[in-house]
């Protein structure tokens, strides 16, 4: 007895995630721009981060990179 998902069924589960995950990406991004110092003061690298590790990036942006002003 095998209960695969089919195609409406994965595409209901990842819609979500991916919404999550574009609008982690953007507002980490725009808080990116828009702040003056960062920790570590390498923006640059902190946009890397963001971009390159999809889900973590962000979240590891927002905990260990924003510096408060």
């Amino acid at each position: 007895m095998h209960d695969n998902l089919n195609v409406g069924q994965l595409i209901a589960l990842l819609v979500p995630l991916v919404l999550v995950e574009l609008g982690l990406l953007g507002f980490a991004l725009y808080d990116l721009v828009k702040r003056k110092h960062v920790r570590g003061g390498n923006k640059l690298l902190w946009g890397i981060v963001i971009v390159v590790f999809e889900f973590f990036g962000p979240i590891l942006y927002f905990v260990l990179g924003r510096e408060e002003e």
